[in-house]
């Protein structure tokens, strides 16, 4: 990305790489206390977290499990002051029902709301060239890479992404970095994301 140093963008993608698991090599089913085992794991690798940013998905995304992790994470972290800042998009704020359907057990938590207009800061630049190889040919802009004030807040000592990592006929992949500068993103990279996926052809971006 434009604007971001050579060991920077290699930072992004190595040293702050999440941490991965393989429980059930299987694909069977993994149970709450698995999943709450494999969520400590990192936790306490991180030491002492005093105040802590979840971005999980919002009611569109309602089965996507994330409910319950935010809940477990809450309980992991007890002593931590916790964030929840839905990954909106451009999807209008979670009214107080569907916070309660849908994490429960993190409904007395401070609920943050994206504001993809103007509540976003530009990180860098998805150079024109790039865009262009990547889709063929048919989109030649670069594109802004914006992200939440709130994502990029220092006085948090952990910010945590939640969601399943699926086929998104807009990405390719929904999730993980989807979460973060889509969901929480300007509207550049949210509205060239969608453009270049149809311009594209949903087909292909999803293999």
């Amino acid at each position: 990305m434009a604007g971001l140093t050579k060991y920077e963008r290699q930072a992004m993608l190595t040293n702050n790489a999440p941490p991965s698991f393989s429980i059930h090599p299987d694909e069977s089913p993994l149970s709450d206390a698995e999943i709450k085992t494999a969520l400590a794991k990192p936790l306490a690798a991180r030491g002492d977290l005093r105040k802590v940013l979840i971005v999980p998905p919002d009611i569109t995304r309602l089965n996507a499990y994330a409910g319950p992790i935010v809940g477990m994470l809450c309980e992991l972290l007890p002593d931590a002051e916790i964030d929840v800042l839905p990954a909106l998009g451009t999807h209008v704020p979670m009214t107080e029902e569907e916070i309660a359907t849908m994490f429960p057990g993190a409904k007395d938590k401070n609920f943050l709301v994206h504001n993809w207009r103007t509540g976003i800061t530009k990180l860098g630049e998805v150079p024109a060239d790039f865009v262009s190889s990547v889709c063929e040919g048919r989109w030649n802009e670069p594109v802004d890479v914006e992200a939440s004030n709130y994502v990029i807040d220092p006085s948090y000592d952990l910010v945590i992404s939640i969601g399943q990592v699926v086929p998104h006929e807009v990405v390719g992949m929904a999730n993980f970095n989807k979460n973060i500068l889509v969901g929480c993103g300007g509207s550049s990279m949210i509205n060239s994301s969608h453009y270049i996926g149809a311009l594209y052809g949903m087909e292909r971006m999803m293999g």
